[in-house]
């Protein structure tokens, strides 16, 4: 049990760890965002100051002797997740770590074999599990409104130009795990099931000035599947449609279907005779799961302060990575896969 306030550091202090930072700053009871960390330094005295908070730092390592400091939000490139987690874990920190988990499986199970050595905490951030309307439809699909679960389709698509780091599949594992690893871990939800088999194929379409450094990088994807239980499964992911932020789950069943996700910015429409009819666009994930992050930051610290396992383990973030290496990996050779 933990009785005390718990002090929060963020270590990552770009837009999604900002968003967190923001709901442990007076949002959060009994948790207090109480230090940023980022390699930037204009970055982490900038996050320090619009927070309201006099610690800062550019090395985490800094943090990890401070007892005041019990839990740690991971918001750092993906490729450098392992070694944080397993530094915060051995100096006792509890740890939430956005999506994806890491590189790899294996260092997945590093990362989780750290967590439990030093009986500490890990949540990954996949929110959509804590959305209003993801929890209805899970709910209704539950409850055999929709008869027996046949197909999921799922997509996910982002508005914005990818950084240069993204073009390195080395560093980022390309979209599938960047943008689509929300789409995989809420199709297992959804399933009650994990992958069994992939095929997948990809494409640049969007970042020519890619494609001679990076030829192997993809900024859409589409990836077909069966899952162990037998349902059938289809991910449509792509960055850069610059249209706006698209992000919807279609689940079929024997006796009808249900749609999730919205893309409407706001719930009007306006119809005159010079542009006929329109309704303005979802811009952003930062503003579309707001809640959801709420949510997912509060039962963090419900499952730190009750020692109780968090709702989204480890385990999860490991699945969801299995499923992007088994992809990338159908990318590349042009066949089925077996997720391992």
């Amino acid at each position: 049990m933990w009785d005390e306030e718990l002090g929060v550091c963020l270590i990552g202090c770009g837009r999604a760890g900002m968003i967190h930072a923001a709901n442990y700053k007076n949002q959060i009871p009994n948790a207090r965002i109480t230090a940023v960390v980022d390699v930037m330094e204009s970055a982490a005295k900038r996050a320090a100051e619009k927070l309201g908070i006099d610690r800062w730092d550019t090395d985490y390592h800094e943090i990890l002797s401070d007892r005041t400091i019990g839990a740690v939000i991971i918001v750092a490139p993906t490729d450098q997740h392992r070694q944080i987690v397993l530094d915060c874990a051995a100096a006792g920190k509890h740890i939430f770590c956005e999506k994806p988990m890491a590189m790899t499986t294996e260092e997945c199970d590093d990362m989780i074999a750290a967590c439990e050595k030093n009986h500490v905490k890990l949540q990954i951030g996949f929110m959509r599990r804590f959305d209003a309307n993801f929890q209805e439809a899970k709910r209704l699909l539950d409850s055999g409104a929709i008869g027996d679960l046949v197909q999921i389709h799922s997509n996910t698509r982002g508005p914005s130009k990818p950084r240069p780091w993204m073009y390195d599949l080395k560093k980022s594992n390309g979209i599938l795990a960047e943008v689509n690893s929300h789409d995989i871990d809420a199709i297992r939800w959804m399933a009650g099931s994990d992958m069994d088999s992939v095929y997948a194929v990809a494409g640049n379409f969007r970042n020519p000035e890619a494609k001679a450094g990076y030829p192997d990088y993809y900024d859409s994807v589409l990836m077909n599947g069966t899952m162990k239980n037998g349902v059938n499964f289809c991910i449509d992911g792509a960055a850069y449609v610059q249209y706006g932020y698209d992000a919807k789950m279609e689940i079929i069943g024997t006796k009808g279907k249900i749609n999730v996700g919205r893309t409407d910015r706001d719930f009007v429409r306006c119809t005159t005779v010079e542009n006929g009819q329109s309704t303005p666009f979802v811009k952003s994930w930062m503003t579309l799961f707001l809640d959801a992050y709420l949510a997912e930051d509060t039962a963090f610290v419900d499952a730190v302060r009750s020692d109780t396992q968090p709702k989204i383990g480890g385990i999860d973030g490991r699945m969801a990575v299995a499923v992007v290496e088994a992809g990338n990996r159908s990318i590349a050779n042009s066949r089925v896969e077996q997720v391992k």
